[in-house]
């Protein structure tokens, strides 16, 4: 088996993100574009267990760059966009 460096797994979340309707299938409760996506379909669409993708999941969350929202039981993620705006810019700059 192939490994995928992590950093390429949370490269390959924020891209899905963008558009979490074209890449994941429907969620039984809340809108994906609104709400997110729960880890359970990330770890899937990753091919690992959720605990792995929790993982990834957390540290996004702990720099900034997604968002948490709970619906009942469950923990869905979203893109922050204004803080990615803010770290791409600070790239842009050249740190």
């Amino acid at each position: 088996m192939l490994r995928i460096p992590a950093g390429q797994w949370r490269l390959d979340i924020l891209e899905w993100l963008k558009d979490p309707a074209a890449h994941f299938p429907p969620q039984r409760h809340g809108d994906p574009a609104r709400d997110g996506v729960t880890a359970h379909a990330i770890a899937r669409k990753l091919g690992v267990s959720r605990s792995v993708a929790e993982t990834h999941l957390g540290l996004l969350v702990d720099i900034g760059l997604l968002r948490t929202r709970r619906i009942r039981w469950r923990t869905y993620y979203r893109r922050d966009e204004m803080r990615i705006a803010e770290v791409a810019r600070m790239f842009e700059k050249g740190w």
